[in-house]
């Protein structure tokens, strides 16, 4: 039983999907990735803001002491936009995590059956050539069993034993009988 066409192709499928989810996955984890740079981005530019408050203050600079809680307002919106798009795709992220395990194992799966059908496989083939040599070797023996019963049978001075030459003819008999 070979390994038939429609399982290999049943592999190269499995191979795509799973390549494509795993490039799903990965675009979703960067664009995670990148969300989370965005809110430290968001968190650093609060931070500067209140320092800019924070600067005027000392100084009396009233027009940068606007541009600070101006600066710090527009921070906390940005990061407050950001937090619900990340957990968005922090489900994503995980639903399609699990889709790309779930194809991976499909994948191995078919794999496996692929493996145990050419294990199968091979290990028929070896009965099969063994079994041959088996043959070989037994007809082998048996043309040089034959071969030294007839050069026996020459070296003692006849042709190999026939079951008719094993009775004596009755010619024999009459020239044995003239002898005595």
């Amino acid at each position: 039983m070979a390994v038939s066409r429609a399982l290999r192709r049943l592999l190269h499928i499995r191979d795509l999907e799973e390549e494509q989810n795993r490039l799903g996955l990965e675009s979703a984890l960067g664009e995670l990735r990148s969300l989370e740079r965005a809110l430290v981005a968001a968190a650093d530019r609060e931070r500067l803001g209140r320092r800019l408050v924070n600067a005027s203050a000392h100084s009396g600079v009233l027009p940068d002491r606007l541009a600070g809680i101006e600066e710090t307002r527009a921070a906390d919106r940005h990061a407050a936009a950001l937090e619900p798009r990340i957990e968005a795709m922090e489900g994503c992220v995980t639903a399609l995590r699990q889709a790309f395990l779930l194809k991976r194992v499909e994948r191995r799966q078919a794999e496996t059956l692929i493996g145990e059908t050419e294990a199968r496989e091979a290990i028929e083939a070896g009965r099969r050539g063994q079994q041959a040599l088996d043959d070989w070797h037994r007809s082998r023996q048996h043309r040089e069993a034959v071969a030294s019963e007839a050069a026996r049978a020459v070296a003692s001075g006849s042709t190999s034993p026939r079951p008719s030459e094993t009775q004596p003819a009755q010619g024999q008999i009459e020239n044995a009988a003239d002898e005595t």
